[in-house]
């Protein structure tokens, strides 16, 4: 009895034992909140660590907060200093402090408040985003062009009429890009005339989207497409005369649209040029000619924006894009320089990413992201290339107070279930990008049905309609992920599953 009684008594003591030790260990690790919250502004705040040994901080890594230990006190306390910069984005931020001393695990979640996107006064850089938001392309229409002339049916669209900007404005979108091509309406040198029906056609359909309640874009469009025409800064590059020639063209032609437009408000952008290279995709002489190029359109949007202030009205203070050498993400951080202007903080730049480009223009790959197969996707992290993309332009140029805006951005259509379920989820994390690095985005609509290559049809350019169901969820997806409350991660956990 007495050997029974006593191999009970080790039993009970061994189970009591194996219950207290949980709460041993856990008493041996505690922090004193879980929480830690920082206005935009940032600053420092601190929180305490009670731990008998030494502890540490397991896979912590942000580009915002900084996490410093202070010494340990005889209490076994050490205070712990977390410091957040100024959050300059229109998007919450948040990490998680995991904290451990080998066993045991503890955790402060430190949240950053966003930037209010609906600011009326501060750097433009900052209120770029409230005030453009998501923006559409009306694509291959006054840009369209053939044997040197340009219109606006000539590469298959329809006219545009008032209900398109309707009906985009109604989806969510705060901004039109309108690619206007001038070449074939434009008179002989020295006046370079624009012809009336031309500049009045595009007047007609600006305002249209004004109706709407949309702010607008124009620009000059395919008249520099590959040095091919009237702007051609291959041959400027090496011509001072051809230059000079292209200089005075420019200034008379953006006078010109500038006194058209004179009276229209703060609604109407005008933008300088789209895609000027030589014909190489930015991997041209520009590469090797000593930097001729880049000064070369240095001076080309110097005389835009010289020519634009010149006539006055509501030219004076028109905010005005400005766009990069190809608008090419990485020649802007290596060359990017802002004109001269006499108003203050009215520019911004303007770059294009369709990355990865054998995924969002030619097909040549159908999915994308972590989940993809891997053999019909491009291959690395996806989603972690799209960012860096985002965190170059707020690192270069927002956090330095040059505002940026994303003109052309898309992904083709796709024919097939599992595809299309690709596609809306590569929008949705862009669309999350673009909202937390402060970078407006202007999505393409080229009007081409069908899917595939340059497949870029969601609304109709005439009725407004979708093109497609597809076409709907694809534009859903932009403008939900924008304006929802998901986080980046949690975007990134809805990829699809197959």
């Amino acid at each position: 009895m007495k050997t029974l009684l006593l191999m009970l008594s080790v039993l009970f003591m061994a189970a009591g034992c194996g219950a207290d030790t949980p709460q041993d260990e856990a008493a041996a690790l505690s922090v004193d909140k879980n929480l830690i919250e920082f206005t935009a502004a940032g600053g420092e705040q601190t929180f305490t660590v009670t731990s008998s040994g030494g502890f540490y901080f397991p896979s912590f890594e942000s580009d915002w907060l900084t996490v410093e230990k202070g010494g340990k006190d005889a209490d076994n306390k050490t205070v712990v200093t977390v410091t957040a910069t100024e959050n300059t984005l229109p998007m919450r931020r948040q990490v998680r402090i995991n904290i451990s001393d080998g066993k045991n695990k503890a955790a402060v979640d430190v949240v950053q408040a966003a930037v209010d996107e609906g600011i009326t006064d501060g750097p433009l850089a900052q209120r770029l985003p409230g005030i453009l938001g998501m923006g559409w392309n009306l694509g291959n229409h006054f840009d369209a062009y053939s044997n040197g002339v340009s219109g606006e049916t000539v590469w298959g669209n329809p006219k545009a009429t008032k209900f398109v900007f309707e009906k985009v404005k109604a989806a969510g979108f705060k901004t039109v890009r309108i690619p206007v091509t001038w070449m074939g309406h434009i008179d002989p040198a020295p006046e370079y005339k624009i012809e009336d029906a031309w500049i009045d056609r595009v007047a007609e359909v600006v305002g249209y989207a004004k109706n709407a309640g949309l702010n607008v874009i124009i620009n000059m469009h395919h008249d520099g497409a590959d040095s091919a025409w009237w702007l051609d800064i291959k041959n400027a590059a090496k011509d001072p005369a051809k230059q000079q020639q292209i200089l005075e063209q420019i200034s008379a032609m953006w006078g010109q649209i500038a006194e058209k437009f004179r009276n229209e408000g703060e609604y109407l952008i005008f933008e300088s040029f789209n895609e000027i290279h030589d014909g190489k995709w930015g991997w041209g002489e520009n590469r090797t000619d000593g930097g001729k190029q880049y000064q070369c359109f240095n001076e080309w949007n110097q005389a835009f924006v010289d020519a634009v202030r010149a006539v006055g009205g509501e030219n004076a203070n028109r905010i005005l894009g400005i766009p990069a050498y190809c608008t090419n993400v990485d020649i802007a951080i290596e060359t990017f320089v802002f004109p001269k202007d006499s108003a203050q903080d009215r520019l911004m730049m303007a770059v294009h990413c369709y990355d990865p480009y054998d995924y969002t223009l030619p097909a040549t790959k159908s999915e994308w992201g972590h989940t993809a197969d891997p053999s019909k996707k491009v291959a690395g992290d996806n989603e972690a290339e799209l960012e860096k993309v985002f965190k170059k332009l707020n690192t270069n140029f927002i956090a330095k107070g040059i505002p940026v805006y994303m003109g052309e951005f898309g992904c083709v259509n796709r024919a097939t279930a599992r595809e299309q379920a690709f596609q809306q989820y590569y929008f949705r994390y862009y669309a999350k990008l673009a909202r937390m690095y402060g970078v407006p985005c202007i999505v393409w609509d080229n009007g081409a049905k069908g899917a595939g290559n340059e497949k870029h049809a969601f609304f109709d350019h005439s009725s407004g309609a979708y093109c497609s169901p597809e076409a709907q969820k694809a534009m859903e997806s932009i403008i939900g992920s924008y304006n929802d409350s998901r986080t980046l991660e949690e975007v990134y956990n809805l990829a699809p599953k197959f």
